[in-house]
């Protein structure tokens, strides 16, 4: 019963990669479906060569007779591991019509399908601002994950919006991709949580993106080992509740179950720098 919207604010730190491997590693307790709500467009239809249709378009087409809960089920194609995903139409144009035309927003179809006893909705809101058609979405989501690179060109413009964009958001998650600055030093200058990193992983990141030729599968590659942990925490974040003491885009960081290997970032001091065995660096 969780909707989690994948969103980025500059550059492209693989926001359609990170949806498809959290499905693909999302708690087995649990059944995702990945929808695009991209407005600029979606990536899923080319990288793994799906049909046009069923996709958002049907969805939305749908959407003005009924927003049943099992609607969104029923417009999905399944990528070869199994994962179901509601693909949007490459075009921004087409893409944000159907967005338009989702009963006048996407919401009630995505909090719908969501709000299904041991549904996940995993939402990709791609790059975000005030204007996006996809910021209701983020709105209405139990955790909004905010994705950057950790390099200065990035963390600049999450440094100047972090605020604005925890307002997107009832609960605004931080994660770091790839290599860079180290997971502690961007949580300390930038004042906020990092919920998790993910690793740099071209191999891993062509599995989920369905390029032919490669020999990694996605659950057995750093990406998708890391975003398992990911996944668990994101979980069981979506029924924490929000820190109001600590600001609006921090929230209570308690110690994860004990069913869930703790990473890095919830010791009470710093590790040195090294890789976990989940793929995550330290």
């Amino acid at each position: 019963m969780t909707l989690v919207a994948v969103c980025s604010v500059k550059g492209s730190p693989g926001v359609t990669t990170a949806c498809v491997a959290l499905g693909a590693r999302w708690p087995e307790a649990e059944h995702p479906v990945v929808v695009e709500v991209d407005p600029a467009g979606g990536d899923l239809l080319a990288r793994w060569r799906l049909a046009m249709s069923p996709g958002l378009v049907s969805l939305a087409a749908a959407s003005r007779r009924t927003a049943e809960p099992g609607l969104v089920w029923q417009h999905t194609q399944r990528l070869p591991g199994g994962l179901p995903v509601v693909a949007g139409p490459v075009g921004a144009t087409q893409a944000r019509a159907a967005l338009g035309a989702l009963a006048g927003s996407p919401v009630p179809v995505l909090r719908e399908a969501a709000n299904r006893v041991g549904t996940v909705v995993i939402a990709d809101c791609g790059r975000a601002d005030p204007d996006s058609a996809a910021l209701p979405v983020m709105r209405a989501a139990d955790v909004t994950l905010l994705l950057a690179r950790a390099c200065d060109d990035s963390l600049s413009h999450i440094a100047v919006r972090l605020e604005e964009a925890a307002r997107w958001s009832r609960k605004t998650c931080f994660v770091l991709v790839g290599d860079g600055y180290p997971t502690a030093e961007v949580a300390r200058e930038l004042g906020t949580e990092v919920l998790g990193r993910i690793p740099e992983d071209a191999k891993g990141a062509a599995a989920c993106n369905g390029r032919p030729g490669r020999s990694t599968a996605p659950v057995r590659s750093a990406v998708g080992r890391a975003v398992a942990d990911l996944a668990a925490l994101v979980s069981w974040h979506a029924r924490g509740e929000p820190d109001a003491h600590r600001g609006p885009y921090a929230y209570r960081l308690a110690p994860p179950p004990p069913d869930i290997d703790p990473p890095v970032w919830w010791r009470d001091t710093p590790a040195p720098a090294s890789t976990s065995r989940s793929g995550v660096e330290r």
